[in-house]
């Protein structure tokens, strides 16, 4: 009797080739143009076939199984308490209002603009879930303002998240004419008990001062620079070569908006004098200078970093100063150092960048820099 070597499972053979055949499932045939699958394995070899089409098939099974749970309804979809089909609206879901913000506001933004609002209404969907804007009520903020809390999160930080979210859905009830009313406007938010900056005193100051020349270096330049100007810590940090202008009858800082670094108010845009420690910090500054931007180590062309500077420095700070001093202390200084030579108070703000506290202050250009430099060199050293 003549014996005959048999196929391997799934295959057949043809002229000493291995062959992989394979029926279409019934409820999946209009997905194909036949209702039988053979493909060649491109093999002689009976243990090759066995493996290559032991591989397909299940690949094959994988796919259509992918396929059917695509076309399989949502299992128990009438308990879902978030999807749109349990509200009957037409308006925009909370996603769709974020994208339709970020679209439209995004672009002349700051680079932390978009991660900061797509985390926020991130919180909110994860908490309340993605409804459309007018099937949220004053009882689901309330709801999210309590979920935050038990994340963790602050007072001033739920402030800052509850005030993103409301400006998502202002901005979208405005732009396109919706017709509900912002549930997360008006909730309740506890206010946070927050101990005000205490300014450094001017004996710390000067010793600050010392140690910045002794140890001269870009992080002490940084320091001094803003124990004798004021600045903010961003303000400062962003600063690019242009901006100081040592080649002039009164050096000076030019402080204006860079795409990289924007000031906080318009009245932040203005002029302030160089003496003392500032001065020696932007002299030594444009001899070591190798980048447009001063602080090349926290600011480039791509971001202005200025949370890194405040870390490294507040615990620079804290060695000379004492445990509760930090940065922005120096600005608070800078105030009541120009508080104790009595120098008005309209040219006390026109240094800082503070906004005016009245109409009248707003006329005119200003205190000339000549005038704004003898107050500054009347100031405690």
């Amino acid at each position: 009797m003549q014996w005959t070597k048999k196929c391997p499972k799934y295959t057949y053979r043809k002229d000493g080739v291995y062959y992989f055949p394979k029926a279409v499932p019934k409820d999946l045939r209009d997905l194909y143009a036949k209702p039988r699958i053979v493909k060649c394995l491109g093999t002689r070899s009976p243990q090759s076939a066995r493996f290559v089409s032991k591989a397909m098939l299940a690949k094959l099974e994988d796919y259509w199984l992918g396929i059917r749970l695509k076309r399989m309804e949502v299992p128990a979809a009438e308990l879902l308490v978030h999807a749109r089909s349990a509200y009957s609206s037409e308006l925009p879901l909370m996603s769709d209002a974020l994208e339709a913000y970020i679209q439209i506001k995004g672009p002349n933004k700051s680079k932390l603009f978009v991660p900061h609002a797509t985390r926020n209404v991130t919180y909110l969907i994860e908490c309340l879930g993605d409804r459309p804007l007018d099937c949220y009520n004053g009882r689901d903020a309330g709801r999210f303002r309590d979920w935050l809390n038990e994340k963790g999160l602050g007072r001033s930080s739920q402030q800052r998240i509850f005030g993103v979210v409301k400006a998502i859905v202002n901005f979208n009830i405005k732009e396109f004419g919706l017709d509900c009313r912002n549930a997360f406007s008006g909730v309740y938010l506890p206010s946070e008990t927050i101990t005000p900056r205490q300014p450094i005193a001017t004996n710390k100051i000067k010793k600050l001062q010392q140690e910045c020349i002794r140890l001269d270096d870009d992080i002490r330049w940084l320091v001094a620079l803003i124990s004798d100007t004021g600045m903010r810590l961003s303000e400062a940090v962003g600063l690019k070569q242009q901006d100081l202008v040592l080649n002039h009858k009164v050096p000076h800082v030019s402080l204006v908006p860079h795409a990289t670094r924007r000031l906080k108010t318009d009245s932040s845009e203005r002029l302030i004098p160089l003496v003392g420690a500032s001065l020696w910090a932007t002299q030594q500054l444009t001899k070591a200078m190798t980048s447009t931007y001063c602080f090349p180590r926290y600011c480039n062309e791509e971001a202005c970093n200025s949370n890194s500077a405040s870390a490294a420095i507040n615990k620079w700070i804290k060695t000379i100063a004492g445990p509760d001093a930090v940065i922005h202390g120096l600005r608070h200084s800078f105030r009541d150092r120009l508080r104790e030579v009595e120098a008005p108070v309209d040219l006390i703000d026109q240094l800082g960048g503070w906004s005016m506290q009245s109409v009248g202050q707003t006329y005119g250009n200003g205190y000339p820099l000549v005038n704004l430099r003898e107050w500054m060199l009347r100031i405690p050293i």
